[in-house]
């Protein structure tokens, strides 16, 4: 049974931090689509559409009628334990960094039997549940887990390595006093955060809910205005070292598009804090956080930015805030790219209209606060890379896959 896991003893200050490394990650390409289900927290494999037969490893054509026509569709991911061993000895730096380490061989009752990491509450010849995640290299693994949940069992440390648990691990939210970010201060708090560092881009307006957080001892407030290159640097001087999830907060929303708006400043504005602020929080914490990416059970593990599914198709009532959406997405992509070879994670949420002061006039349904910071809680437990939350951001995300040109054309009715 997995032994619950304690919290992290303080650190030997003159202790050289641990020099962050990733598996193995070589994959070809057809192995890719197994990374695009892992990322949206789904288990999915290859299936022939000629003769219906699931395909395992990832290939070119059918295993049994050689039809080159396979499809990644959701598979039952349940199975039995053939057998497993444990590893104490590895030729590879980052297993031999965490070893023991245990591996076996799993037969899906669809029919393949695939090789995958072991959680320590599976037993030989016992049925087991398959989970895809990514791995430290953005990869994504096989994870046999017990067929039900076990006491303690995200305490594994396979998963702690294939998830970025909040549990003991110290948080930044960078505008703790919007809706959302109060919300992901209480969600992560349940979640067994340490610390939450809550960021206070004014600090001369008083919000009670705001001041009632603070009351709890593992709530600290930071002053923290992202449009100050300044601010963001004495913030990462102050605790940069510290923060193990970073959790960019800060928004802009205000309506209006394009040709009927002469004045620049609003989306000069909207541009400073979407776009530029995630750019000015990046070199200033992201160094940071690569470089304590291997420092033990609490390491640095996520950077999570918390956008909107219109990043991904514009809302022409919401124009130019759709645009520094979209900006701060592909700003998200190359941070992505960047922080890869270090082990953190970057996280992008989607939500649909949130409810909140800005979107009053929209109609139903909105996301709460509260289920964006359960999704995101959820998202981080898992590993997920793309989080999309609520009815609106869902159906979008499958609309985009079928008919991109028809959802451009209503919401620009």
């Amino acid at each position: 049974m997995t032994q619950p896991l304690n919290p992290p003893a303080k650190k030997n200050p003159i202790a050289r931090t641990r020099q962050p490394t990733l598996p193995p990650n070589p994959r070809s390409r057809c192995a890719l689509g197994l990374t695009r289900a892992a990322a949206l927290g789904r288990f999915e494999l290859q299936v022939c559409s000629a003769c219906e037969t699931v395909q395992y490893p990832p290939r070119e054509v059918c295993g049994a009628c050689l039809s080159h026509e396979l499809s990644w569709r959701s598979v039952n991911p349940a199975g039995v334990l053939l057998a497993s061993t444990t590893l104490h000895h590895s030729n590879d730096l980052y297993f031999r960094e965490r070893l023991p380490w245990r591996v076996g061989t799993v037969r899906m009752d669809v029919g393949p039997s695939v090789v995958a990491h072991v959680h320590q509450d599976c037993a030989d010849g016992a049925r087991i549940r398959l989970t895809l995640r990514l791995d430290r290299s953005g990869q994504a693994v096989m994870i046999a887990l017990p067929e039900k949940d076990t006491p303690h069992m995200a305490d594994d440390p396979v998963l702690r390595e294939t998830s970025c648990d909040p549990k003991y691990r110290r948080v930044l939210i960078t505008d703790g006093k919007s809706t959302a970010g109060r919300a992901l201060a209480s969600a992560l708090l349940d979640a067994g955060a340490s610390t939450i560092f809550l960021g206070d881009p004014q600090p001369w307006r008083s919000v009670e809910a705001y001041n009632a957080l603070l009351q709890d001892e593992r709530v600290q407030a930071v002053t923290l205005d992202i449009t100050d290159t300044d601010s963001v640097q004495r913030a990462a001087a102050s605790l940069g070292g510290k923060v193990e999830i970073l959790i960019n907060t800060a928004d802009m929303e205000r309506e209006g598009g394009v040709m009927a708006s002469r004045d620049v400043n609003v989306a000069r504005d909207a541009l400073d804090i979407n776009v530029l602020g995630l750019m000015r929080l990046a070199q200033h914490f992201g160094p940071a956080l690569c470089g304590r990416a291997a420092d033990g059970t609490r390491n640095a593990v996520a950077w999570v930015n918390i956008l909107s599914i219109y990043a991904q198709m514009n809302l022409p009532s919401r124009g130019m805030w759709s645009a520094s959406k979209a900006a701060a997405l592909s700003l998200s992509q190359c941070l992505r790219a960047e922080m890869r070879p270090s082990g953190i994670r970057v996280i992008n949420v989607f939500p649909g209209p949130l409810d909140h002061e800005w979107e009053q006039r929209t109609p139903p349904p909105r996301v709460t606060p509260q289920a964006l910071a359960q999704a995101v809680v959820r998202s981080l437990k898992q590993g997920i890379e793309d989080v999309y939350v609520g009815d609106v951001a869902q159906e979008f995300c499958e609309r985009l896959t079928e008919n991109p040109k028809a959802l451009e054309r209503e919401l620009g009715a």
